[in-house]
């Protein structure tokens, strides 16, 4: 499974907000992706996924656009929006709509729920989640289908230090079971310590895809070779 962007454009009236992007994001490493506020990243997420449509150009997952899969859920996980469920539903009833929507086992609602740690809060409603909560119910509902590919938009928001260190584990684990994990972040160090290749976008322009050691040289921080590399593109 992988993730590829054939001169993926997104105009929005006169502003270019994707340009010409071609990318392959390859399965069994996590693949962060990086860029300033405004960059295009989460409106590239957003065309992976069929939320928009390309100007032009094709975003394909496995060869074939998001929205040709018959049980999506099965094929791509992803977590756009930490706050993203009705706010009277229970975290169970709403991950058990997304189950029955792709023909997903009921069982599988609770063992997901399990993995990112809401077992207890399961009962409770949406609207009384923290930030936190949020996101953990919205990678459950990103691990449902127990898809090859994952797209997560900002997952650390809201997280404490120990659900940090937990979902970079859980990152990497994902990805040496071979599935292809595509992650955007502003948090630098926290990216150079989970991510092992790396795309960066400014202007909606791609400024590198590369391992994250080629990307870092001789520099002592992804900090320092991410503004050099954004800087020189400014």
């Amino acid at each position: 499974m992988a993730i590829t962007l054939q001169k993926l454009t997104k105009t929005y009236g006169r502003t270019l907000a994707v340009d010409g992007l071609d990318l392959e994001v390859r399965p069994g490493r996590v693949t962060g992706f990086l860029g300033p506020n405004g960059a295009g990243k989460s409106t590239t997420m957003r065309m992976v996924l069929g939320l928009d449509r390309p100007t032009s150009g094709r975003a394909l997952v496995n060869g074939r656009p998001y929205a040709d899969y018959q049980w999506p859920l099965r094929e791509v996980g992803a977590v756009l929006e930490a706050k993203a469920a009705h706010p009277g539903r229970t975290g169970r009833n709403h991950l058990l709509a997304m189950a029955r929507s792709n023909a997903i086992p009921a069982g599988r609602v609770d063992e997901v729920l399990g993995m990112v740690g809401l077992g207890d809060a399961a009962g409770k409603r949406f609207g009384t989640y923290s930030l936190g909560m949020g996101q953990r119910l919205g990678l459950a509902g990103a691990l449902l289908g127990d898809p090859g590919v994952l797209i997560l938009d900002e997952p650390v928001n809201g997280l404490d230090p120990d659900g940090v260190r937990w979902i970079r584990r859980l990152l990497r684990d994902l990805a040496a079971e071979g599935r292809t994990v595509f992650v955007s972040s502003h948090l630098l160090t926290e990216m150079q310590m989970t991510a092992s290749h790396l795309v960066v976008i400014a202007k909606g322009r791609l400024l590198a895809d590369a391992p994250m050691d080629d990307l870092l040289g001789g520099h002592g921080s992804l900090e320092d070779a991410y503004y050099e590399l954004t800087e020189s593109a400014a």
